[in-house]
């Protein structure tokens, strides 16, 4: 059994490359890191490194330590958060990542929920569009991820070909990514027509992505551009896609003002509309599906527990904005 304490020295030795650099690199002395090291050989019986002219390498034993050397930390870690998690909700920290969206509807009503009943819980908010919101739960730099997936995304998590929904995916935990991560279906979040007020077909309840052709367009995010593209392909048209932000109120001040039209999910016009933009519901239907992530085991943590339960009503609650004739 080794020190948890000099596996990770060993680790930044192999990443720096020199005993000097990791001291460096971790504040230590380099004495002090050769005699972690040395501890490290003793507890294995058998040497990391070799010296090679003014460099080190790697021995065979140094090989394999090194192959499962973040493997072995990133599981400590990951069984030192769980551990302290389970204390949280008297202390009282969540943390969360999410896209702009979910953090403009979901989130607030969630949180409102917890700090009535919990006022001593603090929730943390980070906010990055999937798949990076995912890629910091994978780095345990959150508890709860919150996603959006395509039914034809190459990069879907846990979409699995099935929408889950509002009335019928609430209850429902997904086991994806090999065991690694539970996925909670939130809901299907419906995309919407975005076009000035005065468009000749803003009068219309829904509309179809080929009656907007030789529109000029507004594309938003990686994820929702390659979904939006694929739909046009398959309405017959490749759009011409003039201007690209991921900034939601920014794509509606451009609609406003005649530069373009836009397809956008239908919960970013449940908190924002511009009285210039009317939004009408595409046919044939389409939709994103929003879930909440965390680790495997974790949802059984009281704080993560409470947040993910808190989203799910959230999300019971928030229903797609009805199309309604904007102001001239």
């Amino acid at each position: 059994m080794f020190d948890s304490r000099h596996v990770r020295t060993f680790a930044e030795v192999v990443r720096t490359g020199s005993y000097a650099a990791a001291a460096r690199s971790l504040g230590y002395t380099q004495p002090a890191i050769s005699q972690q090291m040395k501890v490290l050989e003793r507890a294995v019986g058998t040497p990391l490194f070799v010296r090679v002219g003014r460099g080190l390498k790697l021995t065979d034993a140094g090989d394999v330590l090194a192959t499962h050397a973040e493997g072995i930390l990133g599981s400590i870690a990951a069984a030192h958060e769980q551990m302290k998690a389970i204390t949280r909700l008297r202390a009282g920290r969540i943390r969360i990542c999410g896209f702009p969206s979910a953090n403009a509807t979901l989130l607030p009503a969630a949180v409102a929920r917890i700090t009535e009943d919990h006022p001593g819980v603090r929730v943390e908010l980070l906010e990055e569009e999937p798949p990076l919101s995912l890629t910091a739960l994978a780095r345990g730099d959150c508890d709860i991820a919150l996603a959006f997936s395509y039914e034809d995304s190459e990069d879907n998590e846990g979409n699995g070909g099935n929408g889950g929904n509002g009335d019928n995916g609430h209850n429902a935990e997904r086991q994806q990514g090999g065991g690694d991560l539970i996925e909670v279906p939130l809901l299907d979040d419906p995309l919407m027509l975005l076009m000035p007020a005065d468009h000749p077909l803003a009068r219309r309840r829904t509309v179809e992505l080929r009656e907007f052709a030789d529109e000029r367009w507004i594309a938003g995010c990686n994820r929702c551009r390659g979904h939006f593209v694929a739909a046009c392909a398959d309405a017959g048209f490749e759009p011409d896609i003039a201007f690209t932000t991921d900034d939601n109120l920014a794509v509606q001040g451009l609609v406003a003002a005649g530069t373009g039209v836009a397809l956008m999910p239908g919960m970013v016009l449940s908190f924002m509309c511009h009285p210039k933009v009317a939004g009408r519901p595409v046919v044939p239907a389409d939709h994103r599906r929003v879930s909440a992530f965390t680790p495997a085991g974790h949802q059984k943590v009281p704080a993560t527990r409470l947040m993910l339960e808190a989203l799910q009503e959230a999300a019971g609650e928030l229903r797609p904005l009805k199309p309604r004739r904007a102001r001239r």
